[in-house]
């Protein structure tokens, strides 16, 4: 019986080896794996044909991968870049339209400008001729620090304007009193009179309150959008840092390195990753969505009782008005200027009938009829342009807060929202468990997915929250009717990229956090054991069915 016992016991062993033999899973192919990779313009030679051990991986899970160390750096470096590309076109898009309207907005206000002088000076060419001619230095001069003070806001309005009805008021004083002569010192008592006198009427204090509302909600909101678009360009330019550099390329290829392609990061597992990366863009929302309101607010004034379009338009019917005035009320004017600056010096007889003959002021005003007016300033309406850069502030709103959501609604960035069951955890082709953080640095703390240095807030953001904060207190003081003195902020709000990246190999591994199982191991550590007991298996079986060879020789 022991005789027939042993072969049979023998035969059965071999068949058990065999069938383990068998049992032992192949090697996966890792073909579309690497035709996606050199897809990318990767090297082909980087990428195995199929799975091979990966202890070599420093981000991505061990155990057999399609991935070998070439294919992780290089997948590291494209993840930063498919990141700041993502975002760039989010900010550009926003950048693009503050950058268009602040365009649109300081060719409307130029043209304005330039259209109401070139009416001025054709009425009063054709109204008052040659005496106009040799006073439009006059005239030029209050046009061209209007346009000073749009450009570069080194003017003082009121003063200018008070300036100006005082020259105005030395020249029509020496034409409507011809007959006399004034010195210097003369004309200066002169202007002394002008508030007192009232020579053009009510016109001059009119004015100087409506130019000087105007022009400074005017400036003011043209700057605000320029200030909009330098922050958005500013910001846009982000670099990873290592521990978001990390959780960039785990969540955006280490899934091609298990094989799976074509299952794309779960939305909440992307949304915690793009608010640690992005914690410092979510504290301009605060200033950012102050500002907004500001903004609004003086819109709303544009539109309404410091319209610049419905100030300069009719300034040459205005200034008109103040020059007859002046000249109804000449003879009073006059008599009261003589009572308190004494009385002139006659000229000589000859002298007197030349200067009546060549400075006689007696022209009246005529208007243009209204088809003969400029056409509109850059083919539209500041009315127009108003309401179309409102609803543009509205839809901006909120823009740093919802960045993150933005970025993870891209297809190229995570699953749909309702692809929660069937989507890459960082792990594996699971539902994501994690709840999704707060934006804004603070809130970093217990992020899961991006470890944060929440004491570090970026110097770049700083710089464009102060350049937002100064702005909107200067739409404020815009809103009441204020002149505000505007300095250039360029210095204040530059910087490089936010964040403090470093390039893959330049800095150390610091990623920390890994989900535990109730073993205390992490799932990396887990899967590293895994892969070890696999690879064990092969070379134990083949020694086995050695030995057996070996006894049966024996036996016999």
């Amino acid at each position: 019986m022991a005789r027939f016992g042993l072969p049979a016991l023998l035969c059965t062993l071999a068949v058990l080896c065999a069938a383990l033999l068998a049992a032992e899973p192949k090697s996966k192919s890792c073909s579309e794996v690497r035709r996606l990779y050199v897809s990318k313009g990767f090297n082909k030679n980087d990428a195995p044909t199929h799975e091979i051990n990966g202890d070599h991986l420093k981000i991505c899970p061990q155990g057999y991968t399609c991935c070998s160390q070439e294919m992780e750096e290089k997948y590291s470096l494209q993840s930063k870049d498919d990141f700041k590309s993502v975002v760039s076109e989010q900010c550009n898009h926003l950048q693009a339209i503050f950058a268009s309207r602040y365009k649109k907005f300081d060719e409307f206000f130029k043209e304005l400008l330039e259209n109401a002088e070139k009416s001025l000076n054709d009425m009063f060419v054709k109204t008052y001729g040659r005496l106009y001619m040799q006073n439009s230095e006059l005239f030029k001069d209050l046009f061209g620090e209007l346009k000073r003070y749009y450009v570069a806001g080194s003017v003082n309005l009121e003063e200018m304007l008070s300036d100006f009805w005082a020259r105005l008021l030395e020249r029509m004083f020496r034409l409507v009193n011809s007959q006399y002569h004034f010195t210097d010192e003369y004309l200066e008592c002169v202007s002394k009179y002008t508030e007192q006198l009232k020579p053009f009427g009510d016109v001059p204090r009119k004015l100087k309150l409506q130019v000087t509302r105007a022009f400074v909600a005017a400036r003011t909101f043209a700057q605000g959008l320029a200030v909009a678009r330098d922050v958005v360009s500013k910001v846009s330019v982000v670099s990873p840092t290592a521990q978001c550099a990390e959780a960039l390329l785990k969540m955006l290829y280490c899934s091609h390195c298990q094989g799976l392609v074509s299952v794309k990061p779960c939305y909440n597992y992307c949304s915690n990753i793009m608010r640690g990366c992005l914690a410092n863009q979510g504290d301009l929302e605060f200033e950012w969505n102050n500002f907004i309101d500001a903004m609004l607010m003086v819109a709303e004034r544009l539109e309404g009782p410091f319209n610049i379009e419905s100030v300069m338009d009719p300034i040459d019917v205005k200034i008109s008005d103040a020059i007859m005035n002046m000249q109804e009320n000449s003879v009073q004017v006059s008599q009261k200027v003589f009572q308190g600056c004494g009385p002139p010096k006659p000229l000589p007889a000859g002298r007197i009938s030349r200067s009546i003959s060549e400075g006689a002021f007696s022209a009246r005003f005529r208007p243009y009829h209204p088809e003969e007016r400029p056409t509109t300033a850059a083919g539209t309406s500041l009315d127009r342009l108003v309401t179309d850069v409102k609803e543009k502030l509205k839809q901006a709103k909120k823009f740093w807060s919802s960045l993150p959501s933005n970025v993870c609604s891209d297809g190229r960035m995570a699953a749909g929202n309702g692809n929660e069951d069937d989507c890459w955890d960082g792990k594996g082709k699971s539902r994501y468990l994690f709840a999704v953080t707060g934006n804004g640095l603070a809130n970093q703390g217990n992020n899961p997915e991006v470890q944060v240095d929440t004491s570090k807030p970026d110097i770049l953001i700083l710089r464009q929250i102060m350049a937002l904060r100064v702005m909107t207190s200067k739409m404020k003081n815009a809103y009441n009717g204020n002149d505000v003195d505007f300095f250039d902020i360029s210095d204040e709000s530059s910087g490089e990229g936010s964040g403090s990246g470093c390039e893959y190999q330049q800095c150390p591994s610091e990623l920390e956090h890994n989900a535990t199982e109730p073993s205390g191991k992490s799932a990396n550590d887990q899967a590293g054991s895994a892969g070890g007991l696999v690879r064990a298996r092969p070379s134990l079986l083949a020694a086995f069915c050695i030995l057996l060879l070996v006894m049966q020789r024996e036996w016999r």
